[in-house]
């Protein structure tokens, strides 16, 4: 893997480097090609989601209501799309990121506004879709009427370098959410999730440092999408902080009504969902709704949300703890706003 050279601006210092391996390639050749054959089937699983099947790229919608149609597009398999009345815009806002910070639970609550018509799965249009066209892109939306906001979320976007560029030329009016967590916990529940998908991968202490005590690998992408202030460095080339919000994801999880109120007035609208809506869920640890939409049953994230995290040993933790330390406080100052990881 890469190292991390390029860093030590945001660090405060560079990493050292250690010797290389041994002379006796040819007997431990079984064991480097098993190593390999994991770490293969690892790179695949932490692969953003891909871009659907390519096809012919539809005509913009038409600007008056229209009959509603069924609720999955012929021509975009996988990506289901609201049916009803109205008419499909491009968002006007987007949760961007990140990853394994609380995303899904964000738009769940949201999904619970009158007002806001979110799509239920990532496009990818900004970093993976692109060439499919703005058309294609706004095809996939819901409907809505005047006065609704439309909302999408992909949290590969904000660790995307090209996605404010695109994001900027779609509508520089575009406000931007961001769930941030402690990047040590979000590292591991990432790790955790890939590891539930491939058994058999190396500890998350190997694949955090190089050569297993070395420097910090940020060639690796759940220790690399922690670096959020080297992330909104690049996003703010194209937007004034004044478009982004940024949602504690641990205070997602201890006060959900507090942050949906959050964004609730950031997007402009009425404080609809509020701390009636929800209940806390003891076994999983995280807030559930007491009524889902479209349900009148209480509904808990999948059994993918709260899994529990493998241990990882405390030395390891602190390390890691030290390398976002001086990254964490330059997003602090960046955003105006300390999340309380150190």
């Amino acid at each position: 893997m890469a190292g991390s050279g390029g860093l030590a601006d945001w660090a405060g210092g560079s990493q050292g480097t250690a010797g290389g391996p041994g002379t006796a390639l040819r007997a431990s050749r079984a064991p480097l090609l098993f190593a390999a054959l994991v770490l293969g089937a690892y790179c695949l699983c932490a692969l953003p989601g891909r871009c659907p099947p390519a096809g012919r790229v539809p005509a913009p919608a038409p600007a008056r209501a229209e009959p509603p149609r069924a609720s999955r597009s012929p021509r975009q398999p996988g990506l289901p799309v609201a049916s009803g009345s109205g008419r499909r815009r491009f968002p006007q806002a987007l949760i961007v990121g990140v990853k394994k910070g609380g995303t899904r639970a964000l738009l769940e609550f949201l999904r619970l506004h009158p007002d806001i018509r979110a799509l239920g799965s990532e496009p990818h249009f900004f970093d993976r879709c692109y060439e499919r066209g703005l058309a294609w892109y706004r095809s996939l939306m819901p409907r809505t009427l005047d006065g609704q906001i439309t909302l999408e979320k992909t949290p590969s976007y904000f660790v995307t370098r090209e996605a404010p560029r695109r994001i900027h030329s779609m509508s520089p009016a575009t406000k931007l959410i961001v769930v941030v967590r402690n990047p040590v916990t979000r590292a591991i529940s990432d790790y955790a999730q890939t590891l539930s998908k491939t058994p058999g991968l190396p500890s998350f202490g190997a694949l955090a440092f190089r050569r297993g005590l070395g420097p910090v690998d940020t060639a690796w992408s759940a220790v690399r999408i922690g670096l959020y202030a080297q992330h909104l460095d690049n996003w703010l080339r194209y937007f004034p902080l004044s478009r982004f919000l940024f949602v504690s994801g641990e205070r997602l999880v201890s006060d959900p009504a507090g942050e949906l109120g959050r964004v609730q007035d950031f997007l402009g609208l009425k404080r609809v969902v509020t701390d009636k809506h929800f209940y806390f869920n003891a076994t999983k640890g995280f807030p559930c709704l007491k009524k889902a939409q479209g349900s009148g049953r209480p509904r808990c994230l999948g059994k993918s949300k709260g899994r529990p995290h493998p241990r990882v040993p405390e030395s390891v933790v602190q390390r890691l703890r030290a390398f976002y330390r001086p990254f964490n406080r330059k997003f602090y100052q960046m955003t105006g706003q300390d999340f309380g990881w150190d």
